[in-house]
């Protein structure tokens, strides 16, 4: 009987022992390598996207006030959409801006043709402003949506691989026709690993989504309050509540 105890013991031993993540790589199948190989896959785009979303945003952030206050401070309009081309293409601001005074000066080129009949200045600045804010939103989420899906399916894919472990672990009782600690830590152990997996590679998805989600609507907003203020000054010639700006295109 002691005996019998002490085998059980050093079975269970054992079967503890196999339920760490060297043995789950030297024992998984197929199914657990296509599993594990996506969630890694998945990991990889995530940090890719949650690096590159970071240091954009960081350039943004100092770059926003010195674009904004440049242009509305430099009196000669052509200094100051020069100032505006030279800027990243990545640069919203600068992009806004310069669609901006191109349509202006476009439709100040047309005079007397079809267009100025159409749509007068504030009208065809006003279009011009609204597909430029659209474009560069559309930019600022770039990788979300990656983020997003990585969020919402990678405890689904590590699921997957408990539901597989767990399966693997009743065919190995049935085989054995013993349920011990030894029969069903491996499969047990790559089941709880593959959870644990998949939370570890959503977990930073979601949280960089939602930083980077806030982040772009504080900029969105940013991007309206100057898509308004250029609307004012290339439709009025000035901006509304400032008694100084660039020389009108």
């Amino acid at each position: 009987m002691l005996q019998e105890t002490t085998n059980a013991a050093v079975s269970n031993a054992a079967g503890l022992e196999s339920m760490g993540f060297a043995d789950m790589i030297e024992h998984m199948d197929a199914v657990n390598w296509t599993v594990l190989i996506v969630l890694i896959v998945m990991s990889a785009m995530s940090i890719f996207w949650i690096i590159f979303n970071a240091i954009k945003a960081a350039r943004l952030k100092g770059s926003t006030d010195r674009v904004i206050n440049t242009f509305w401070e430099t009196q000669n309009a052509q200094d100051a959409i020069r100032f505006m081309e030279e800027q990243p293409k990545s640069e919203p601001f600068s992009k806004v801006a310069l669609d901006a005074a191109q349509a202006a000066a476009h439709h100040q080129r047309h005079e007397g043709s079809r267009l100025v009949e159409s749509l007068n200045r504030s009208e065809f600045v006003d279009r011009a402003l609204r597909q430029a804010v659209t474009r560069e939103s559309l930019k600022l989420e770039d990788g979300l949506t990656v983020l997003a899906t990585v969020g919402a399916t990678a405890p689904f894919v590590g699921l997957l691989g408990t539901v597989w472990g767990i399966y693997r672990a009743l065919i190995r009782i049935g085989a054995s026709g013993q349920a011990d600690i030894g029969a069903v830590a491996g499969p047990v152990g790559e089941a709880l690993i593959m959870t644990a997996i998949g939370l570890g590679v959503a977990i930073p998805a979601v949280l960089g989504y939602n930083f980077f989600v806030r982040l772009n609507r504080g900029t969105n907003n940013k991007l309206d309050t100057f898509a308004h203020d250029l609307h004012d000054f290339f439709a009025t010639g000035s901006r509304v509540g400032e008694t100084s700006a660039p020389a009108k295109v």
